[in-house]
């Protein structure tokens, strides 16, 4: 070939590259380049009056409107801007559609959604919500399908990929997330199914043992929020911090947002899908929310022919409501879901000739309630725990400070009132015998106000005194998270919204320095001759209890805590122990190691030496035979997947996050699990609403270029936090919207 071929040859193939490059590049540009929030300029909608919304440096919206339906139009407006594929995931998840997008490995998931009736429950929410409710919802869902009609050819790249366009937005779609939310933290009957199999295998005594509702030493009231006195401050005032703990997701669930209009002026996270600030302050009052655990959910045994639909109740035969569904499954034909609903509620499980009916508080007439915005404009304790008693669910504890120098703690949610049963296993839903007998009153329900100790901490345990009038059940934390975080503020005083970071990302274990010290003990006891056991022993005595990433210790003690556990459970119920995963665990390893009962162990030092042993081995296989190399954070390393961008071939894994060594664990104040973590945090300070700080986890949008799709991530695993921009906002662009 001569030299001018070769040089036509280089060209046409430059030529080639530059017109695949100029192609990409263009396919960027107008597939995901081109959807990313407008964040500048008008927009002529439908708004009674203009809207100003100034974004700061981490793109939070500040919103400010001449009435709250302008706001809230708003609201949704820019919310689906940022996160409009999340909230149309998540409707569809909750509502059983997933599968019609994301194809057939999503039909059980669909079919569970629907069993459940999460969309007839948010159906019929809807016809009771209150005139308020309803007008917020409605605005909220113009600003949404605002969104929607005006880029139909202009959505988010995760719609171009799965090949659809989103329905419109209804109040029943806002309904969906937050039943959805109900959902995520109040599902609890797969545990009830799990003790019920190993007491069916198991000794009665010693499997209810290892289910305890309290460890015994509990800090009132219990989750992770706690809020301090200003007797302890430095301003005088006091201080309010809340880290919610929940699944991991990219984008993360709360979005950060300041609503401003006649009456409201609130500042915080709020939920994709749903108007107003979950959490947050406004000028007078701070507050904060952490999961409650209490079971409001209670399987039943039916006696049902599911032939005709017919069960019993009471010695009378009673007609089961039937239920039949498309489920729309993409390329493939629609599947029929047909689902029995008895007077328990929808027939949910059938496994070994047993039919089982779930009730669930959430599908109570009357439960699915919104009082978000009365909570956003409430001024003091009483407007405060007014908009509370309307709080349907899920169950949660309420942290509460003011500018008055008030504090104060409130369970709230609808909770059954069982008679005579505590609701933790199936019971004979024939009988009549195991029934409801309405709602605990909210009146009734733990609270504090000004405590004299002047610290409120709590952390999922269980906050119901022992002489509570009803039965108490619930999958309730054991007390180290809280009493370690009571520990560190009543440590010192004068504390500043910033000092509060350094609580809540402590990763000091009381529980796993307690097992070290078992550990060590059970080895000098036994007067063992093993180089492997005495590295090891030497490794734990040397150890601070830190869960920290870059230790050996933590990693071996985490190994050690599961061989423990399962083989108190297999002890408990032989061929279960695998089953047993219960959040009490650590206490029940805790109470048993120090009380040592006789009938469980011939010689616990023997059981403890042989769980040693097996995770060292254990441990070996994962990272090698140099214990000085190993490390908590190769075990504990996370990565969170962009759930639809991840499978885009070479390019998609790059928009994941991670893989990232994480520090915490289970039982320390930054509870840290492959499945769970902080998914945001926020420091109140009533005395100057300047000094706050907030922080998410990962970022505000979910869409992959923006600049705000994950540029929190660094300052939140290292835990550092931002101001909490209120009265004072330091805008970096305005988007105006206009009357049409």
């Amino acid at each position: 070939m001569n030299p001018s071929t070769i040089g036509r040859v280089v060209k046409y193939v430059n030529v080639a590259i530059g017109l695949a490059l100029a192609i990409a590049l263009a396919g960027v540009y107008w597939f995901v380049w081109r959807p990313l929030p407008q964040r500048s300029g008008e927009i002529a909608c439908d708004v009674a009056v203009g809207v100003a919304v100034s974004f700061d440096k981490l793109g939070e919206p500040h919103i400010r409107a001449a009435n709250l339906e302008d706001a809230l139009f708003a609201q949704g407006y820019v919310t689906a801007q940022d996160r409009l594929w999340q909230m149309d995931a998540l409707r569809r998840y909750s509502g059983g559609d997933l599968a019609e997008i994301l194809g057939p490995g999503f039909l059980e998931s669909d079919k569970e959604s629907r069993r459940l009736r999460l969309r007839r429950i948010a159906e019929q929410a809807y016809l009771q919500l209150p005139p308020g409710d309803l007008a917020a919802f409605a605005a909220y869902t113009r600003g949404v399908n605002a969104f929607i009609s005006s880029h139909l050819d202009n959505l988010p790249l995760e719609f171009t990929l799965l090949h659809y366009q989103p329905r419109p937005w209804s109040v029943i779609d806002s309904l969906l997330i937050c039943v959805h939310m109900f959902r995520d933290l109040t599902t609890t009957f797969r545990n009830d199914l799990i003790k019920s199999s190993m007491l069916a295998e198991g000794d009665a005594a010693k499997v209810n043992f290892l289910f305890p509702l309290r460890a015994g030493w509990e800090v009132q009231p219990g989750s992770n929020a706690w809020v301090i006195a200003g007797s302890h401050t430095a301003s005088g005032k006091p201080l309010l911090s809340n880290d919610m703990h929940l699944e991991y997701s990219l984008p993360g669930i709360w979005y950060m947002a300041h609503l401003e209009a006649p009456g409201l002026n609130v500042a915080g996270v709020s939920l994709p899908g749903a108007p107003g600030i979950t959490v947050g302050h406004n000028q007078h009052i701070a507050w904060g929310i952490t999961n409650l655990q209490f079971d409001v959910q209670d399987l039943y045994i039916e006696k049902f022919d599911e032939r005709t639909g017919r069960y019993l109740f009471r010695g009378q035969v009673e007609q089961a409501q039937t239920e039949r569904e498309l489920i729309q499954v993409k390329g493939q034909r629609p599947v029929e879901l047909v689902t029995f609903i008895t007077r328990h509620g929808p027939i949910l499980v059938s496994e070994n000739g047993r039919y089982l009916a779930l009730r669930w508080t959430l599908a109570e007439p009357g439960v699915v309630q919104y009082p978000i915005l009365d909570i956003d404009r409430a001024q003091d304790w009483g407007q405060f725990t007014a908009a509370l008693s309307r709080w349907g669910g899920p169950g949660s504890n309420f942290v509460y400070a003011d500018v008055d120098g008030n504090i104060g703690y409130h369970v709230a949610g609808k909770l059954p009132k069982r008679r005579g049963f505590s609701g933790d296993v199936p019971e004979d839903g024939s009988s009549g015998q195991f029934e409801w007998d309405g709602l605990i009153p909210f009146e009734q329900l733990p609270a504090a106000f000004n405590p004299p100790s002047g610290i409120i901490a709590t952390s999922n345990q269980n906050p119901f005194p022992a002489n509570f009038p009803y039965p108490v059940n619930g999958n309730f934390a054991p007390p180290d998270r809280s009493t370690e975080a009571s520990f560190l503020l009543s440590a010192r005083n004068g504390w500043r919204a910033e000092d509060m970071l350094a609580v809540q990302k402590d990763v000091y274990s009381a529980f796993g320095k307690f097992l070290a010290g078992q550990l060590i003990a059970a080895c000098e006891k036994r007067h063992l001759r093993n180089p492997t056991l005495d590295t090891a022993s030497a490794l734990l005595k040397a150890w601070n209890g830190q869960m920290e990433k870059n230790q050996a210790a933590p990693f071996l003690i985490t190994l050690a805590f599961q061989h423990v556990r399962s083989s108190i459970a297999e002890n408990a119920a032989p061929g279960k122990g695998s089953e047993y995963q219960s959040a009490m665990a650590p206490a029940v390893i805790e109470k048993l190691l120090t009380q040592r009962p006789d009938g469980w162990f011939r010689d616990y030092d023997d059981m403890l030496v042989r769980a040693f042993l097996d995770a060292l081995e254990e441990g070996n296989r994962m990272q090698g035979r140099d214990m000085k190399r190993w490390r908590y954070g190769a075990f504990l390393n996370l990565t969170i997947k962009n759930p639809v961008i991840h499978n885009v071939p070479w390019v998609g894994r790059y928009f994941d996050l991670g893989p990232v060594p994480m520090s915490g664990s289970p039982t320390t104040v930054k509870q840290t699990s492959l499945a769970v973590a902080p998914s945001m945090r926020m420091n109140a300070d009533p005395g100057n609403w300047e000094h706050s700080l907030l922080n998410i986890q990962i970022g505000q949008s979910g869409q992959i270029l923006s600049g705000h799709y994950r540029d929190q991530w660094d300052a939140y695993y290292v835990g550092r936090s931002y101001p909490m921009q209120y009265r004072n906002v330091d805008a970096t662009s305005t988007l105006q919207f206009r009357p049409k």
